[in-house]
This record gives structure tokens, sequence and C-alpha cells, in this order.
């Protein structure tokens, strides 16, 4: 009778994971999703159209209403010692893990991501064109683009039919030449590419984060499940269990083992998120991510059917940030790599060279049953000249800019507050 309880108990922990995706076992496969949302779609997967459909910058200048206040404030992240990546990839094609202790140092991050009004302020003082207006078109959601300009559409990615390059989409026309940011102008930028963000974060005395800058803000002080206990990455962990099983041991403490295990498997450990695992704590949104059946049903449960304002949803864990996961994609610092160790790192800046730039946090076309890729340890690429309607940036700093200095919207240190402390259940 006792090893009947072993083996059941066995049988639960074997088969309880914090990662899984819903439906079939086949949307749980990295590869059966490499491509399908069109997140890694680039630039050179579509001909170049002719940037007839553009005008001059100054003819397209977008005033900023007097009532949208300045969004480019920073927070400090303090220097700390976190799990980058995961030993439970959901996508282990994409260099997801393995697990591995990084150090990152002390460093200043913006708290949101950069909005059409900060990106208009740069455009109006340097008269800088994007590679999205100079190559003359971008990709674009065919959901969100009007019949009339669709028409005029000649091409689609195979892998992913609804993803289309649009003449005349760019930052000021986000779904294509007959769209406005005018009612948006809180919202992030989209259609600029890496190089793009490189120029604005240099114009703004910033650079681009660091993949492990980014992870860390991502995470805030939240711990893997592997550091709360550590014999849950001994790989012959389940050998361990099979001996204690069939080998006649302590029968008493097999079982006491076995439940321990299974219940801390089951536990809000894995950090999924920045403030833990539930994607609706409470039952309340706290990113914006797609809602139904993508990309035919877009119930809009969290109030949008595209972006989202910068400020919108809860700071999204300790540090402060918001929407660092989900509303849209953000470039950062490093070259694409998919190799890694569980070496220690400190301050990891990824290899010298590459072909693609890493981007992180999903947007608002992912779902878990489709891209789910709005995870912490999630990641992505595209090549720096390539732009989308999902994709955006924020910038990082290793010292506050001297103009920043006089604004009382910096946190220097964050302490921990029981009151404000972002725990497992909301």
């Amino acid at each position: 009778m006792e090893k009947l309880v072993c083996v059941f108990l066995l049988s639960l922990f074997l088969c309880t994971s914090c990662e899984t995706c819903d439906g079939d076992s086949s949307q749980c496969d990295g590869d059966s999703k490499e491509e399908g949302c069109g997140c890694k779609v680039n630039r050179d997967s579509t001909k170049y159209s002719s940037n007839e459909h553009n005008e001059k910058a100054d003819e397209q200048h977008v005033n900023i209403p007097s009532d949208i206040p300045r969004t480019n404030e920073m927070l400090f992240i303090e220097r700390g010692t976190f799990t980058m990546g995961t030993d439970e990839p959901v996508f282990p094609v994409d260099g997801e893990g393995p697990a591995r202790k990084v150090t990152v140092y002390g460093f200043y991050l913006d708290k949101h991501e950069v909005s059409n009004a900060e990106f208009q302020r740069f455009v109006a003082e340097t008269k800088y064109v994007t590679e999205a207006e100079s190559f003359g078109n971008s990709f674009c959601l065919e959901n969100y683009v009007s019949e009339e300009v669709l028409k005029n559409v000649t091409q689609s990615v195979a892998a992913a039919p609804w993803w289309v390059p649009i003449n005349g989409a760019d930052w000021r026309h986000p779904n294509g030449p007959d769209s406005s940011i005018k009612d948006i102008m809180d919202h992030p930028v989209v259609h600029v590419s890496w190089n793009d963000a490189v120029k604005y974060c240099e114009w703004a005395g910033k650079r681009l984060p660091t993949e492990a800058e980014f992870e860390r803000a991502c995470k805030g002080n939240l711990k893997s499940r592997s550091d709360n206990f550590p014999l849950y990455k001994y790989k012959r962990k389940r050998e361990i269990i099979m001996y204690c099983v069939w080998g006649g041991g302590m029968i008493v403490f097999c079982i006491l083992f076995l439940m321990f295990t299974f219940f801390l498997n089951i536990a809000s450990t894995c950090r999924l998120f920045p403030w833990g695992n539930k994607e609706e704590p409470k039952g309340k949104h706290w990113m914006n991510i797609w809602h139904g059946k993508f990309p035919s049903e877009n119930t809009a449960d969290d109030g949008y059917h595209t972006t989202a304002p910068v400020t919108e949803f809860p700071e999204q864990n300790i540090f402060g940030v918001k929407n660092i996961i989900g509303n849209v994609w953000e470039w950062t610092q490093d070259w694409w790599e998919t190799k890694f160790t569980p070496t220690p790192k400190k301050n990891p800046k990824g290899p010298r060279f590459g072909t693609d730039k890493v981007k992180k946090g999903g947007s608002y076309m992912c779902h878990k049953n489709y891209c789910y890729r709005y995870r912490c340890d999630a990641r992505s690429q595209n090549t720096p000249d390539s732009s989308a309607v999902n994709l955006g940036f924020r910038c990082a700093s290793d010292t506050l800019p001297s103009y920043l200095n006089d604004i009382n919207l910096v946190q220097e240190e964050v302490l921990l507050d029981e009151d404000n402390i972002v725990k497992e259940e909301l």
C-alpha cells in the first residue's frame, strides 16, 4: 500500500510543470511556433517598396497635447545577482536556458517605454528620419489595416499571412498611411528599428539596456524555483525518487519527500512574470496581451485591441517598471545568440558580433497558446533594420542624465516595504 501511495505521488510530481501551454501538446513545441506569430520576421523577408508614400518630416509634425505629461523618468535598478534564463524553457530553440547566475551592476532604466510624444520631441529637434520611413514600408497586423490600404498589399509572410508589409506604415502612421498617432501620443512609439532606437537613446543621453539588465529589471527580486530548493536542479532527482519507491527505503521518509517535492513543484516559484506566476493577479490585468483566439478574435479584455498608454497598468514589480512585459517588444543592446552555459557571469553584454539583435518582453500580439513570449525568460530577435507595429524600446544609462537630476522622479534605492511588495498571489 505504501508503495502505491509513493507511485501516485511520483506520477503527480512528474506530470506537474509550472510553465505549460493550454491546448494540445503541439502548441508547447517551440519549433512549431518559431515563426508562427511573425515576431521574428525581418525586413529582408520582403522586398522594399519605394518611399513614395512618405512626406517630409516637417510636413508631418504632430503637436503634443499639453495634457500629456513627460514619461522620460528613470528608475535606479540596484546591483544584484539573479537567475537569468530558465531550466524549463518553453521555446528551447530561442536559447531560454539554461538557468545561470548573473550579476548586474547598478544602472538606470526608463520607467516607461518611449512614447510617441517623447519620440516626437526627438524628431522635432533633430529632423531624424526612421528606417521605416526611408524604406517606405513596415510590418503590420492586417486586422487593423483599412480595407483600402489592404487592396494594395501583394505580399505576406507565408508562415503568418496576417503579418503584412504596408507601404507608408511608420511611427506616425502605425496601421498604414491613413492612420495617425494624434490620439495615441501617450502610447509607445512603434515601427522603430534597433538603429532608430540607438539614435534616440544617444540624443537623450542614454543607451539601450543589455539583455541581462532588461531581465534583471523584469524579474526584480523574485527568486527562481532552483534558488529556493537546490535539489530541484539536480538532474538525477527522478532516479533518487524511483529508488525511494522501489528500493525498499524508509517508506515514511519517501512519502514526505515526495509530498514536499510535489507541493514545491506547483508552488508559485517559477516566476514567469515580474510579479509572480498568475497571469491575472486577483482577476486584474497587469499587462497588455492578446485575449481571444489569435489572430482572428481579440476580445480586448484588458481594455486595448492594440497598444496601451505607456503609463497604463500597475507597476509590475518592486522596481516600479511599467509594461516591461506586454504592450510592445523592446529592443536590447545585445547581439543574438542561443547557446549559453550555467557558468556565472558578471554584467554580460552579449556577443561582439552578430546578425540579429535581441528583443524582450512580448507584445499585445502575444497569447499563451500562440506566442507565449511575454515571460521574463522569453526572448526573440530581429535584424537591426527591422521594424514592426508591435516593436518599440526603452532606454537605460549607467548614470542619471543631468537634465533629470532636478526632477523628483528617481528612486535611488528600493527598500522592501511589506505593504507594497508585489506578492505571488496578486
